[in-house]
């Protein structure tokens, strides 16, 4: 099981509802910008994933539209042009929402992760494997399939 200390308070831990926001937040980020979830996740720097996480369980109180913006701003992070919301209506009934897909990438984190790994460290390894880009592709289900066959896939480098 993951676990994670908050770096402003040692004595607490950061959990599993701390990451599923920032997952949230990571999903939004990305669709505003029509960039890639990795996009997000590789513009910013290990040690200010490790506050954000440890500030999540404040964060989350927050307006998400103005944590929008702030990382935009911090992070320099720019427009691209990959909207996930662009699939083919024949193919995908509808499109999950950011917090649909939060959950999604909190359980593949959680469900995949390795031991002595961090919160930090399973979020950079999930959002950077190739599978992600199959689970973004909303024209297909496999963002839709139970957790632990997402898992499985993970593990076995494909559906």
């Amino acid at each position: 099981m993951m676990e994670m200390t908050n770096i402003f308070f040692p004595d607490e831990k950061v959990t599993d509802n701390d990451l599923y926001f920032i997952c949230y937040m990571i999903e939004r980020v990305a669709r505003k910008l029509h960039q890639r979830n990795r996009y997000v996740v590789n513009a910013v720097e290990y040690s200010e994933w490790m506050r954000l996480l440890s500030l999540a369980n404040v964060l989350h109180c927050e307006n998400p539209l103005k944590i929008e913006d702030e990382w935009i701003e911090a992070y320099g992070l720019q427009k691209g042009n990959f909207d996930i919301t662009d699939v083919d209506s024949e193919l995908a009934e509808y499109i999950p929402t950011p917090l649909q897909m939060g959950k999604v990438y909190t359980r593949l984190i959680m469900d995949t992760s390795q031991p002595s790994e961090n919160f930090v460290d399973g979020l950079l390894r999930v959002y950077n494997h190739p599978l992600c880009e199959v689970i973004d592709n909303y024209n297909c289900s496999a963002f839709y399939e139970p957790s632990y066959f997402i898992a499985r896939a993970y593990n076995n480098g494909g559906f």
